[in-house]
């Protein structure tokens, strides 16, 4: 993530990946390692784990490590916004849908460690955090003062801001990817309103945020038209596929709790069939 592509650009034009860069991607390979580890032993052990969810964290930490050292499209801007869209919405996403807090609960024996887990899963400030409106609001709000301030310029130009963003932006995305989604283990469940209604307000901030970039660059940086117009497009038009996603998700859990609400009242019917209710 070097300082001419902004906070979550890894790679410079002129030069390597620097240490921030390669740490993050060593971090992202070894946390692959971890989880892979983890559900083999849990295998081992006789049981289930989904071979899809092994998959799809792999994914995501390759993408995160693709985002740091790899070589990405476009100019400064495009590629920028390339790995944007990877570190704080796609690799988030994939690491979500892999459910890692309840891996983590599988795997560890009854003890104080399990013990622990849960009760910082149960936790009053983590409660606070997954609340979807905060969670967008860490999320989005961060993004709108990252590229409508200084800020963006700033990282630009020193190191320290620079990591910081980015592992704020990587925090951020993933937090409010565990409040929309809700597949791991949380102190209190939201809605699909609240969190259908969370996700339609962010996927328009984040438009929004898209579309001025279109017209006009971060305060204090200057980019080439081209490419200023391709990476806004990029933004928009990726973060409405990793949004798409997002809402795939909660139709699926609609739908399978819809499902299971049907199959009880069957259940529960004496003649066998659930009461149609006009």
């Amino acid at each position: 993530m070097t300082p001419l592509h902004g906070h979550t650009g890894p790679v410079a034009a002129h030069a390597g990946p620097g240490l921030p860069e390669q740490l993050t991607a060593t971090a992202a390979v070894l946390a692959a390692l971890a989880y892979l580890w983890a559900t083999a032993r849990l295998r081992r052990r006789g049981d289930a784990w989904p071979r899809a969810r092994d998959a799809s964290f792999a994914c995501g930490g390759a993408a995160l490590a693709w985002a740091a050292v790899g070589d990405l499209p476009g100019g400064p801007f495009t590629a920028h916004m390339a790995q944007h869209l990877v570190v704080g919405m796609a690799a988030p996403l994939l690491f979500v849908l892999a459910r890692p807090l309840t891996l983590a609960l599988r795997l560890l024996p009854p003890g104080p460690a399990r013990r622990r887990l849960l009760a910082l899963l149960h936790s009053g400030p983590v409660g606070l955090l997954v609340l979807p409106p905060v969670a967008a609001l860490l999320d989005l709000g961060g993004l709108w003062v990252l590229y409508r301030s200084d800020l963006f310029a700033t990282t630009q130009r020193e190191t320290l801001p620079h990591v910081l963003v980015h592992v704020h932006v990587l925090a951020a995305g993933t937090l409010f990817t565990l409040a929309v989604c809700q597949l791991d283990p949380a102190r209190r469940r939201f809605g699909l309103a609240v969190r259908g209604g969370t996700l339609l307000a962010a996927g328009a901030a984040h438009a929004v945020l898209a579309k001025s970039l279109y017209a006009a660059p971060p305060p204090g940086t200057a980019y080439a038209a081209a490419d200023l117009h391709t990476g806004a497009q990029l933004m928009y038009y990726g973060g409405d596929l990793v949004e798409a996603a997002l809402a795939v998700t909660l139709a699926v859990q609609w739908y399978t709790a819809t499902g299971r609400a049907r199959a009880r009242a069957l259940r529960t019917r004496p003649n066998g069939r659930a009461r149609v209710v006009a």
